[in-house]
């Protein structure tokens, strides 16, 4: 009988050492994580891309991530707070004294469920799958940023599908409030439907729809020439019933060690009415070239940086009046959580 009770309770601990190694394996998980950058720039004027615009010792921003993973579904919470942050969600609060007015420090605000374990969905606010470069400038190699990632979306509001096809292939699907419009629909416009095809970390973006009639083909990719060396590339075309732009970007970048790496930016972009380009009315181009150092110790970044942007046209402002180029030099800090 002792034996026959000592194998019972054997069996019991036993098992509730699976059960509790089994609920260990499927706990959720909380994470908060995020970053804040600061930096200083040499020129008062300022080309007409996105952040790192402002003069003397400026402000970036605080990034602050909450997210909860469970085994099947979780949200995620990116609030922004800063200069850059306040350009990021520069859409909200839409309008009224009803809507929120915390919205301009919602940066994403997202639930997903995992239907299995190659198709996701996802519902709220999340940051735009076009284009190379992000919001946050801890995944920018460049602190400054180029004309296509400032005039493409920054975010979108709606419902996407991600589907893994393979290890390399990818699919997402998705149906989109108007672009940037991060709150909520106007009842007067049409909805968006975006869809991103990846083949082998390459990855073709298209979103078209709404009342103008626009439609955007972006290319983005890249490729380790070396285990040193990586070029980065990204292509877009816009076009709608009352403008379109283009560019093209190469990121070459270099890592000489293990703390340091150089890289840059040679952006050419073309203005069709949207008014990107400084005081451009008509169509112009413009070509920018920017060279970063990143230098890393543990979470901290430092980048020294130069920017030099050229027009087709005097449609830029410095001390002496209507230019067609500028440069800056900028060095940022950048520390990540």
């Amino acid at each position: 009988m002792k034996i026959l009770n000592k194998t019972i309770l054997i069996a019991f601990v036993a098992l509730i050492s699976m059960s509790t190694y089994a609920q260990e394996e499927e706990a959720p998980t909380f994470s908060f994580s995020g970053s804040v950058d600061t930096y200083y720039r040499s020129s008062e004027y300022a080309p007409g891309s996105s952040f790192a615009n402002l003069n003397g010792f400026a402000l970036g921003m605080v990034n602050a991530i909450v997210s909860y993973e469970g085994e099947k579904s979780g949200f995620v919470a990116d609030l922004v707070f800063g200069p850059r942050g306040a350009d990021a969600v520069f859409a909200s609060p839409q309008s009224g004294d009803h809507f929120y007015r915390s919205s301009n420090i919602v940066n994403q605000l997202y639930v997903y469920y995992n239907l299995s374990d190659s198709f996701t969905l996802t519902l709220g606010n999340f940051n735009t799958f076009l284009g190379y470069e992000v919001i946050s400038p801890v995944a920018n190699f460049n602190y400054s940023t180029s004309y296509m990632f400032s005039y493409g979306p920054f975010s979108h509001t709606g419902v996407k599908a991600d589907i893994a096809l393979s290890d390399d292939v990818s699919l997402m699907l998705g149906v989109l409030n108007t672009t940037d419009n991060t709150e909520f629909q106007f009842a007067d416009d049409d909805y968006y439907f975006g869809a991103q095809l990846g083949l082998y970390g390459q990855y073709i973006n298209l979103l078209t729809g709404g009342l103008a009639n626009a439609t955007q083909i972006d290319f983005t990719g890249g490729i380790d020439i070396t285990e040193s060396f990586f070029l980065g590339v990204n292509a877009t075309s816009y076009e709608d019933d009352d403008l379109k732009f283009s560019g093209f970007a190469l990121y070459p970048q270099l890592s000489l060690s293990d703390s340091f790496a150089i890289g840059a930016r040679f952006e050419a972009f073309t203005d069709d009415g949207l008014g990107a380009i400084g005081s451009i009315s008509e169509k112009g181009d413009n070509t920018s070239f920017t060279l970063t150092g990143s230098f890393t110790s543990g979470n901290m970044m430092f980048k020294p940086e130069i920017r030099i942007d050229s027009a087709s046209g005097e449609y830029y402002t410095d001390a002496d009046g209507a230019t067609d180029s500028l440069a800056a030099f900028i060095v940022a800090a950048i520390y990540s959580f």
